[in-house]
């Protein structure tokens, strides 16, 4: 059944504060005193100074002109409002249509824009139905306006009608076309806006104008395009992995010598920690070298067991070992005029190394069991994440192949090293998986980057895939991935967080919700039976005595809780008679 609801026109507050009403926002900001950084829930936030931005928004005006000027707000403040409707969204699984569009206008109010006051509102997401007033009160950018300009005959508040306008858009799922009707630029008391479907407007082209890129812009973005799509064609060509993108100096350094190595047959030793990507690296020496025509054949060394290594690698004969019931054909010559990847080299049993280095010396295998020697074409790339010199001092790994095989070496840096690559990596991953899954969302929300980058990886590049593979799985559909979707438990903070109280003064807030709770039960300031107690009371004081709506907040029954207070209020050992 669809929705339809109204905010009657009225003066009067205390009738309008029953639409506005909506869960706290304040809550959801907070402020980290040691990093100097502000959040709203998963999105970073700046507190800047109104006449600084006024400031700037006088500059944009004096040198672009007034219309030029009024559409890059517009556009910025569409992109504003467009973030905030990603916050209401996610809180209209528990709340009507309603109060879920309100919550953009409160964090309008909240991040000091302008107060605002529905006159008049009705919607139906479902039939796409949206007709809109509200005044607006103390809005900042018709006070500046008028305090550098004087009155305007026109309206100008164009940072906020973009806000509304991104904002509505976003929710309804189309596109919705706010007018400033009356503004404090203009001399008025309030502004007051009108919103509504762009269909609906007769002179809609007018407006939606202002939401259009200049055309040099267009072209920028158009050139990037091209960039973008030029070294996809590159990186097809050279047969590269999304994996082993990157722009950091010492990926970079690491990957050139790749290249460098790509033209020659000189065996190459790729040296680097478990997930970084040797592998991939490889593949792509491979892909590069006149030999991507042929096989390439990859063995981990440390996952075969010792007696049967030699066969893997040089082939078997029948009836040379219990089992042998047929002649099969080792790596070796599987790989014949390709490339052999050898992984966890260091993990080599001693007689196996003989044979290796005499194939690497001669081009010359002799399959297990047999005496006849095969000829084979085969370039060697190894890699180990041990250091094979120690292995060598231990007697672990023979000399003689360890000179062989360190002929080149690369060293591929830990993610740890390659920061600035993380959001790229990042972002390729999570098209990726959103391709597998068959979802569409919107990137990673502002703390999630921050998350991503702050994280040392241990399990480098494999390690971020699969955490960016839980984020997509987890995250709802045309969302942002959030922290908490991408760790199973969320990376410690790096500072003191200050929250917002009800009167705008800020106070000393945990990261972790609930550690300081937890923190008195454990010490003994507190027993469980006093916590549950306190919750109840908090529940059903919020719901101001609604105990179905209490219950829904704790996630109980309304049964279920009417038994707990009853528990609650009977006297000691009454319960057990």
């Amino acid at each position: 059944m669809s929705r339809l609801r109204s905010v009657p026109r009225a003066e009067d507050d205390d009738r309008t504060k029953g639409a506005v009403r909506a869960d706290d926002l304040r809550a959801q900001v907070h402020f980290c005193s040691e990093t100097g950084q502000i959040w709203l829930r998963e999105h970073r936030m700046l507190l800047v100074h109104a006449e600084a931005q006024a400031l700037l928004r006088k500059e944009l005006i004096d040198t672009l002109g007034m219309t030029r000027a009024r559409g890059l707000l517009m556009r910025m403040g569409y992109a504003s409002g467009a973030r905030d409707a990603e916050i209401a969204r996610t809180r209209s699984q528990n709340a009507s249509d309603l109060d879920a569009f309100m919550t953009g206008p409160q964090l309008h109010t909240l991040e000091g824009i302008v107060r605002v006051v529905p006159l008049r509102l009705e919607l139906d997401r479902s039939a796409g139905h949206f007709h809109g007033e509200f005044r607006w009160e103390n809005s900042w950018e018709g006070q500046w306006h008028r305090h550098y300009y004087g009155t305007h005959d026109e309206p100008v508040c164009w940072t906020q009608i973009g806000y509304a306008c991104g904002y509505t858009s976003i929710f309804m799922g189309r596109p919705i076309l706010y007018k400033e009707v009356q503004c404090s630029g203009m001399g008025d008391e309030h502004c007051r806006i009108v919103g509504k479907p762009i269909e609906e407007w007769d002179d809609a082209e007018e407006h939606q104008q202002f939401f259009n890129r200049e055309s040099i812009a267009q072209q920028l973005l158009d050139l990037q395009t091209q960039v973008v799509e030029l070294r996809s064609k590159i990186d097809e060509r050279q047969g590269l992995e999304p994996d082993i993108a990157g722009n950091a100096p010492a990926f970079r350094k690491a990957f050139e010598l790749l290249r460098l190595a790509a033209g020659s047959r000189i065996v190459v030793l790729l040296l680097g920690e478990t997930g970084v990507g040797k592998e991939l690296f490889a593949r792509a020496l491979h892909r590069m070298s006149d030999r991507r025509a042929r096989p390439f054949v990859a063995l981990n060394c440390a996952a075969m067991p010792n007696d049967l290594v030699e066969a893997e690698l040089f082939g078997v004969e029948k009836g040379a070992y219990t089992g042998a019931q047929v002649a099969r054909p080792g790596r070796f010559e599987r790989a014949d005029g390709g490339t052999l990847f050898l992984d966890e080299i260091g993990d080599l049993p001693l007689p196996a190394q003989s044979k290796l280095l005499r194939a690497l010396q001669e081009g010359e295998i002799e399959r297990v069991g047999d005496h006849r020697t095969r000829r084979v074409d085969v370039r060697v790339v190894a890699a180990t994440n041990c250091r094979l010199q120690e292995a060598v001092r231990e007697g672990r790994f023979r000399s003689d192949l360890y000179y062989r095989l360190n002929a080149f070496q690369i060293e591929i840096p830990p993610l740890r090293e390659r920061k600035e690559d993380i959001p790229l990596l990042a972002k390729r991953f999570l098209a990726e998986q959103c391709a597998v899954q068959g979802k569409k969302l919107l990137g990673f929300s502002d703390k999630a980057k921050r998350s991503l980058l702050s994280y040392d990886w241990p399990g480098n590049i494999r390690e971020l895939r699969n955490v960016v593979e839980r984020g997509v799985l987890l995250a709802p559909p045309a969302t942002r991935v959030e922290v908490h979707q991408l760790f199973a438990s969320q990376p410690d903070d790096d500072g003191m967080s200050l929250s917002v109280d009800a009167h705008g003064a800020l106070g000393v807030r945990s990261w972790e919700p609930g550690r300081a709770l937890s923190e008195a039960v454990f010490n003994g300031t507190m027993t469980l039976d006093q916590v549950e107690t306190m919750l109840l009371e908090t529940a059903v004081d919020k719901a101001r005595g609604n105990l179905s709506s209490a219950a829904r907040m704790l996630g109980l029954s309304r049964a279920q809780l009417a038994y707990r207070l009853k528990r609650m209020n009977e006297p000691a050992g009454e319960s057990t008679r």
